[in-house]
Parts: C-alpha cells; structure tokens; sequence
C-alpha cells in the first residue's frame, strides 16, 4: 500500500501531525508513506524512521523566483522534477491534512483515486477530496489531526511526537554551548522571543528584565534560540545588565529539538519552537496574545500559558494598533510562571 500525506507547513503544525504520522504506521506498518512538506518544516522530518519518502517543495523560493522573473529555468526544472517525483509512485491513498488550495494541488497532482480530507470548502480545497471527514475547530490541532487515521480505522491510544535527531544534531548542540562555555549538564532557560506575526511579539523591555531576573535570581544560563529574528534578539540583550547566549540561527529545527531536550524549560511566543519544545516534552512558558491557546497550545502536560481574556481575544489578526493581550502581560507573572515551573521538575 502506498500513501501519501500532504502537510506543507508551518513549523507547528508539522510537528502537530507527527502524531497521526505513528498511528498511520501502526495501522499499516508494510506501507510505504510519503509525505510531501515545504522547505523550510523539511528538517523536522528528515529520516523518520515511519517514513519511507520525502518530497520537498520549494514553493515560496519558486513563487518569489517567477514573480522576480529570476532564475526561471531553475525555477520550472525544480516544479517540473517535484511533480514527476509525485507521479513515479502510484497512491492509494492520499491525506491532504493542509486543507488549503496549495495541498489540493498536490492532491489533484498525485492522480489517487481515494483522496481523504476535511469536508471544508477553504480555498476550494474540499473540490478535490472524495472522502471528507468533519473539521472540528473546537479541537486542539493535533486532536483534529488524529481524526484522520481515526477515520481509518485506527485504534488511538498514544500519542508519539517523534522527531528522529541524531548524533550529528547532538555534537553539533554540545559544540555550540561548549563555545558559550555551557556545560550540557549545566541549567539553563531558552528562550525563544520570535514569532512571524507582529501580534504574536512580546516587549523587547519585558523581555530583556525578564532574562536579567532569570539569571539574577534562579542562577540559571539564558540561551536564546529561533531563526534570524530581523536584530530583535540582539535588541533585547542590548536592554539587559546581565549576559546570555544567543544561538540564533545557528541550528537546524532537529538540533533545536535536542537543545531543548538539555534546556529546564522554554519560555516562548506562539511559534514554531514552541511546538518543538512540547514535543519532546520539555515544559513551556508559553505567552498568548491574538492566538487561541485551546487549538494551537503547546500540547501535552506541564506547560503554562499566560494569556489575557481581552473581550476581542483570540481575533487571529496579524495586525493590531495597540497589541494589548500581549502589552499587558507582565515580566512578574511571566517570572512567577517560570519559577513554578521549575519547581515542578526539582520536585
């Protein structure tokens, strides 16, 4: 049997899928199961031990080419080889967990005659399914996931947030706090400040007393971590009176799995790591502002977040004038969640 799952991305809700990815396994363990992802989630699921294939698009670098009229033969060989990559495999089945326009062209691409997906009609992706199941958003992302391999037949009883990082990522971790002389055995708090919605940031200021008290009062190393954040970061220790590590950008998504496996605890805006850190079950602060923590929290026990009940939250809005559900968050109830946290795992 042969299948086909298409999650494209983000970050999250690839790691989010990682679940109904094991109970596909267990359900059909002779299968051969190919996931078609974009590139920049791509690291999250290199050499999986349930996945027979990878196909990587790269459609934003190809869509950013066409429309710069840049790199055009590059651009359409690339296209061309992703399509007959799909193509040389005849699937089954194929599950569109995307449920956008962008995943029902991979569905179309692909030519199964069982496609599986939610009864939505988002971008007109419910056009190209023959079997739909009902998308309940009141669902936490993962739950809602899982209901495809539930439809399927599959007996849930687990929930295996498996990302394979190897010994490469493990040296690589070690290197990189050995040249910040942290210890791997050493505390240290993460923290991860960046996130790609401007609604979803928190004070640079808050951030930066925060990490200053962290060091100050809990004795603990500050290790910032995330892809290039724009000079944010480095805004943010410029505010501080105490130092810190700033790891930004130097690690692959798998390295930051196992970075976070060594870390206390994961202090985070609504992000892509933030999904990572929960799925290696390290404990987050998580800081909640435009966003609905019910569907799209850090999954899983132990993890804290710190949102306000504004009457306009969650709006899901990208832009706001005043960005208040995260403004009044406060560097003392941030601090208290954080010492709580680590209590919970001395005791």
């Amino acid at each position: 049997m042969n299948i086909l799952i298409v999650k494209l991305s983000a970050i999250g809700d690839v790691v989010h899928t990682l679940p109904s990815l094991a109970a596909l396994r267990r359900l059909y363990p002779d299968a051969h199961i190919t996931w078609v992802v974009e590139e920049a989630s791509s690291d999250i699921i290199q050499n999986h031990p349930h996945l027979d294939r990878i196909l990587v698009s790269r459609r934003k670098y190809w869509v950013d080419n066409l429309k710069r009229f840049r790199n055009v033969s590059e651009t359409i060989t690339g296209i061309r080889s992703l399509i007959s990559d799909l193509r040389d495999r005849h699937y089954d089945l194929v599950i569109d967990f995307h449920g956008l326009l962008k995943s029902s062209l991979f569905v179309f691409l692909s030519g199964s005659k069982r496609k599986l997906g939610y009864d939505s009609m988002q971008e007109m992706s419910g056009l190209f399914l023959n079997e739909k199941i009902f998308e309940d958003m009141s669902k936490h992302a993962v739950d809602r996931y899982m209901d495809m391999p539930r439809y399927l037949g599959a007996e849930v009883e687990q929930y295996d947030f498996l990302i394979s990082f190897e010994e490469d990522n493990k040296s690589r971790v070690r290197r990189l706090l050995r040249e910040n002389n942290i210890d791997s055995a050493d505390p240290f708090v993460a923290i991860n400040a960046i996130a790609f919605w401007k609604t979803k940031l928190w004070d640079d200021d808050k951030f930066a007393r925060l990490c200053d008290r962290i060091v100050e009062e809990l004795n603990y190393t500050v290790v910032f971590t995330g892809s290039t954040s724009g000079g944010s970061i480095e805004r943010i220790r410029s505010k501080m009176t105490k130092p810190s590590v700033n790891l930004e950008g130097r690690t692959s998504l798998r390295d930051l799995a196992y970075l976070y496996t060594l870390s206390a605890l994961l202090v985070t805006t609504d992000s892509g790591p933030m999904h990572i850190a929960a799925a290696v079950k390290t404990p987050t602060v998580a800081l909640f502002g435009p966003t609905d923590p019910v569907r799209t929290g850090p999954y899983g026990e132990n993890h804290i977040v710190i949102r306000k009940k504004l009457p306009c939250s969650p709006c899901f809005l990208k832009r706001c004038d005043t960005n208040q559900c995260m403004q009044e968050i406060s560097t003392d109830e941030v601090f208290e969640a954080i010492k709580n946290v680590i209590k919970n795992r001395l005791d």
